[in-house]
């Protein structure tokens, strides 16, 4: 998967997050979950387009660590939805998500096992 990809996949991620969280039922416990879901999800888009513009293979690693960090908190916010039942376990577009955002946490660990293996330079734009 190439940088733009990604860009798109994060970006797309946070749009259908977004879209989730409009059919939470309203409450205090939906506030305190959307606050959060609504910042993690959202950061893990716009810290991966700063990851490509980063000025240091320092910079680039400390980034996508970030990024790594908001996939699996948006991970455990989806989830936590489902344990307090906002919405059913069943539902499909969060079950969805769910493995999306598995999937970019494993994407984002890879790389950095990577970059810490290979003490590799960051990738040229």
């Amino acid at each position: 998967m190439n940088k733009q990809e990604l860009i798109r996949r994060t970006r797309e991620f946070a749009r259908r997050v977004f879209k989730l969280i409009e059919r939470l039922p309203r409450g205090q416990a939906s506030q305190v979950i959307t606050y959060q879901l609504m910042k993690s999800s959202s950061s893990v888009a716009a810290n991966y387009r700063a990851v490509i513009r980063a000025k240091s293979s320092n910079d680039f690693k400390n980034k996508m660590k970030i990024v790594l960090e908001e996939a699996d908190e948006s991970n455990f916010w989806l989830t936590f939805i489902a344990d307090v039942e906002l919405l059913s376990i069943e539902d499909k577009e969060l079950n969805l998500l769910t493995k999306e955002s598995n999937e970019l946490t494993a994407v984002f660990a890879a790389s950095i096992k990577t970059l810490n293996k290979s003490n590799l330079k960051i990738p040229k734009s």
